[in-house]
């Protein structure tokens, strides 16, 4: 499967694509995103560990420092996915940062809506520290709703006084849950994996009778003063991306050190297909750069 084209793989997830009007029952998209997983690389180690009453797990590569620890906060639309289907991309993380990953079971909707997850995260946060982790050596991350879950975590932390991490990376983040950016229609014919009706039904089940634009439902309308260095990776070909770059401007106008990387022809979490994409494997491998810097650096 090592060296797929972009392209290869494109025509592959639009083969798959469900039409726009398809709403298939929720435990059935569990099981496929399941079913789809990566197994983890032969190498790498996990360990399963209770943290603020949620299952978890840590997610450790050879080369992991004992100091050093990434929570990290799983994608599927606040309604699917798990720490199986994120272990493999949470050992390719632990590999090129060098660091622990630790993997958590936040609630998800529609059974626990909006904000058990934001929630969840926070107290994610809270029980490193308390595990002697300094937050200097901490980081915090995620994909698709776990990168907007990663941002909306860090405001909410911020908000309740818990020590901040060192950085954050949020990988095609869903961080504006009004879907009312530009490029849910500007790059719908582009996007081969997520589609408006998709997120928009999602929405539906995370926020349920909430305010969509709560600061920690849509971290792009949260006051984001005082977060720490945050790197975003969006592809160009997601209707995502606008919800990354309205974030990454309004960021760097509280002041927060942001870098926004937007990949040329990539496609909605790019990172999660490293088995077989090249682009996938040099994701990780910046990701773990920046946070490698960032941890020397503070």
């Amino acid at each position: 499967m090592a060296g797929m084209s972009i392209d290869k793989l494109k025509q592959i997830l639009r083969e798959k694509q469900l039409p726009a009007d398809v709403e298939p029952p929720i435990e059935a998209m569990r099981k496929s995103m399941e079913k789809l997983a990566f197994p983890a690389a032969d190498d790498i180690e996990t360990e399963a560990v209770s943290v603020a009453n949620r299952d978890a797990e840590w997610v450790r590569a050879p080369g992991s420092q004992a100091e050093r620890a990434i929570l990290y906060l799983h994608g599927g639309g606040y309604v699917v996915g798990s720490i199986n289907t994120h272990r493999s991309l949470a050992g390719e993380i632990s590999r090129c940062a060098q660091s622990a990953v630790l993997l958590v079971d936040y609630r998800m909707a529609p059974e626990d809506p909006f904000p058990a997850a934001v929630d969840d995260g926070v107290a994610s946060l809270k029980w490193l520290v308390e595990q002697g982790f300094s937050p200097k050596n901490l980081a915090i991350g995620g994909d698709s709703a776990g990168g907007g879950l990663t941002l909306a975590t860090l405001v909410a932390a911020r908000d309740n006084d818990v020590l901040m991490p060192a950085a954050a990376v949020a990988i095609s983040p869903w961080s504006d849950m009004t879907c009312s950016n530009e490029s849910y229609q500007t790059r719908a014919a582009a996007d081969p994996m997520v589609t408006v009706h998709g997120l928009k039904r999602m929405a539906g089940f995370y926020v349920g009778d909430s305010d969509p634009t709560h600061p920690y439902a849509s971290p792009n309308l949260a006051d984001l003063s005082g977060l720490p260095p945050v790197l975003i990776h969006v592809g160009r070909d997601e209707i995502l991306l606008d919800d990354a770059i309205a974030f990454d401007k309004k960021a760097k106008a509280a002041g927060v050190e942001c870098s926004l990387e937007i990949w040329d022809d990539m496609i909605h979490v790019w990172h999660a297909f490293h088995p077989m994409l090249d682009e996938g494997k040099r994701g990780i491998e910046r990701v773990g750069e920046f946070l490698r810097e960032k941890w020397t650096t503070v």
